[in-house]
């Protein structure tokens, strides 16, 4: 099965995890803390600190900023229930914005003006399938109304200029994103006090850690502030310091095989659109496709399947959801609702070449003339 996602792992990965083992110290240490520096070094920016996930790290910008009851956020519905989710953390309420077009499925700036109130403090940013936002355009918007703004970066890692749009940013290193900690997730802020209470906050809220205590850089602890266990182990780290160092060329793969599935898909799928058509920077993490409408999105899946591809949806929109229905009712995004009916994700990860962008195209060409065959009988 081509899979849609895959991870790279190998030996220097597990060299790096026995010598973790070997030098016996596994929570929260040097490991950490030189990831969280290769982490800053590649985004341009002095610092950042390590979690345990990007959800993680949503939640404690949010608090680290301020955001509370009565607040509101403006959140797009096109992105994983987690960035809605982290708003609902701290008290605040998630405001649903939609998407800009079926092109350009990143957060409508119009629809965001339309919904901002004077309860309306913050905008979180979702640099959907790993492509950037106009950077001016957002910051003028939040600058002019007094707005922090807020990436939800998880499928930006690696790539220039992500994490120095906004306030504060975060990254994950899920299974499937473009390097892995297995859990995992990274936040930049561009306060330094920000970035010192959200290390603060990851660990109960305590003024030292065990690695300070343990070297003599701290005799003890106080707990100045409500803080969570949101650390990141050297496990998790030490695997993040060697995926780090490929990152460039597995991204640089990335956008090979975005440009070569784009040729393909023109040629053999034209009844088929892919997003993000124009020049727009971008980590190229996943491969969303729309569908022709009034499709069966459900029977290509399974043709595809069966031909050996594994298909996704990126993503259900978050308001259609059980809890976001019953919290937001009467929540209506017609451009989100029509990309996610139509938006189908193909095979997208380092591990492939050129080869393998030909055998998905095929099989969805083979599956698309098999629903329009149906179609006409």
């Amino acid at each position: 099965m081509l899979l849609v996602a895959e991870p790279i792992l190998g030996e220097e990965e597990k060299a790096a995890l026995a010598a973790v083992v070997d030098d016996g110290w596994i929570t929260m240490g040097d490991r950490v803390r030189a990831f969280e520096q290769a982490f800053a070094d590649m985004h341009g920016v002095q610092d950042a600190v390590a979690l345990s996930s990007c959800t993680a790290g949503l939640h404690l910008m949010l608090e680290a900023l301020g955001l509370g009851p009565g607040d509101e956020v403006l959140v797009p519905a096109a992105t994983f229930v987690a960035t809605a989710n982290s708003v609902l953390y701290v008290g605040a309420t998630p405001v649903f914005v939609d998407i800009e077009g079926l092109d350009l499925p990143l957060m409508s700036l119009s629809d965001a003006e339309d919904k901002c109130t004077e309860r309306t403090k913050a905008v979180i940013l979702v640099h959907y399938a790993g492509y950037l936002p106009d950077r001016e355009r957002w910051w003028s918007f939040a600058e002019s109304r007094g707005l922090l703004l807020i990436e939800d970066a998880a499928h930006c890692a690696g790539l220039k200029g992500a994490g120095t749009i906004g306030d504060a940013a975060a990254f994950s290193f899920y299974g499937n994103k473009n390097m892995t900690t297995a859990e995992g997730g990274m936040v930049l802020a561009r306060d330094e006090a920000v970035l010192d209470r959200i290390r603060q906050l990851r660990a109960h809220g305590m003024t030292s850690g065990a690695r300070q205590r343990l070297t003599g850089h701290a005799s003890g602890y106080d707990v100045t502030m409500l803080g969570y266990n949101y650390r990141m182990d050297e496990f998790r780290a030490a695997i993040g310091l060697v995926q780090i160092a490929k990152l460039p060329a597995w991204n640089a793969r990335r956008r090979i095989l975005t440009e070569a599935y784009r040729r393909l898909l023109e040629s053999d799928c034209p009844e088929t659109a892919m997003p993000f058509s124009g020049e727009r920077p971008s980590a190229y993490h996943i491969l969303p496709i729309l569908l022709p409408p009034g499709g069966n999105r459900a029977r290509i899946q399974e043709v595809l399947r069966a031909d050996g591809v594994q298909t996704s949806i990126h993503y259900a929109p978050v308001h259609h959801f059980t809890l976001y229905r019953d919290r937001c009712p009467g929540v209506s995004l017609p451009l989100t609702e029509e990309f996610a009916r139509r938006e189908l994700s193909l095979p997208l990860h380092p591990k492939m070449d050129e080869r393998d962008v030909e055998t998905v195209v095929r099989a969805l060409a083979r599956a698309l003339a098999q629903q329009r065959q149906g179609a006409t009988l």
